[in-house]
């Protein structure tokens, strides 16, 4: 007669839960700049006016009405013998055209001829993962590249391909967009610039 022997009870191992790799997590973290949408591109036609652009009027044969003026934070220039005038919004000819309105409607000149010209854009900001995070000079033409060159170039844990983009409406309404822009990518003046952080 055969006596079998009774096995240990062995009691049932939990069941294992399989965390994300980390490759996973760096993907999902690193994409938060991607889930921006692209950010549209500069409306053509000419420039609009904005808080912090600095502008050289120049009155033919009238030198106290020439000077330089900034837009302010409420959107206007203070202009000799006139007041003053709403320049946000608007373009350096339509605010030309305004002022040798206002010029000839007030009787202060005759036939007045002047001139409108942009001296210096309001900033742009580039922020995050740049060796100099800070206030830059736009220019014309400047890109989403060029603005990370100004500020040092990307650190060793930048995102390199695409950045975040913040733009206010250069009318003076307040609203702002945000998406996602390209090393190519055109700037404009006054956008504030994230390069974000990459986890792998």
């Amino acid at each position: 007669m055969t006596v079998q022997k009774d096995r240990p009870h062995t009691a049932p191992s939990p069941r294992r839960i399989r965390w994300p790799g980390v490759g996973v997590l760096a993907m999902l973290l690193s994409g938060c700049a991607g889930q921006l949408p692209p950010l549209p591109p500069p409306t053509p036609g000419a420039y609009r006016l904005g808080a912090g652009d600095q502008l050289r009027v120049l009155t033919y044969n009238d030198l106290q009405l020439s000077n330089t003026f900034t837009v302010g934070d409420n959107g206007q220039i203070a202009f000799p013998l006139i007041g003053s005038l709403q320049a946000s919004g608007l373009t350096t000819r339509e605010l030309q055209a305004l002022i040798v309105d206002q010029l000839t409607s007030k009787g202060i000149l005759n036939r007045p001829s002047v001139s409108v010209e942009v001296t210096q854009y309001r900033p742009i900001f580039v922020l995050g993962e740049v060796a100099h995070p800070g206030q830059y000079p736009y220019m014309p033409g400047m890109t989403m590249l060029s603005a990370v060159a100004l500020a040092g170039g990307y650190t060793y844990r930048a995102v390199t391909d695409h950045a975040g983009d913040v733009r206010s409406d250069a009318g003076g309404s307040g609203r702002t967009i945000e998406g996602r822009v390209r090393r190519d990518s055109l700037l404009q003046p006054g956008d504030v610039i994230t390069i974000y952080e990459r986890y792998f």
